[in-house]
């Protein structure tokens, strides 16, 4: 569902990131950290500004003080639009609000729980029926 609307977005000249929470989280460490000297300069700013930001299969990282801090920066400047500009994101994961609580600190699960709205998603997984998976 999430490309769906990443695709659409994308039709209508929006901008829009497509990332998994691990990736994404390492990303902006090794930025921040200067480990990636080619990085452009623009990379931190686009993940906060970007019309849609999709973090996907959050909950699938190894968490440090890190990258529970940089989760909360870009969750907390998206919402509050401090980028001055309004922004979407949506999150996908396994996890259920308990979970996301005792995962991540209160405040980035109060953040999620109270400006997201939820959604369960319940069914068969399409890779198992697309034969992908054995």
């Amino acid at each position: 569902m999430s490309n769906c609307i990443a695709s659409e977005l994308l039709k209508n000249g929006k901008t829009v990131i497509y990332q998994t929470a691990p990736v994404l989280l390492e990303s902006v460490i090794d930025y921040k950290m200067n480990r990636q000297k080619d990085v452009n300069n623009n990379f931190y700013n686009s993940i906060l500004d970007c019309d849609l930001l999709i973090i996907d299969d959050l909950g699938t990282e190894s968490l440090n003080s890190m990258k529970l801090s940089e989760l909360f920066t870009i969750l907390n400047t998206r919402i509050l639009n401090l980028n001055n500009k309004i922004t979407k994101t949506i999150i996908s994961t396994n996890l259920n609000i308990n979970d996301i609580f005792k995962n991540y600190e209160e405040r980035i699960g109060s953040r999620i729980v109270g400006y997201y709205d939820i959604y369960y998603f319940f069914g068969e997984d399409l890779r198992f029926k697309k034969g992908k998976i054995q």
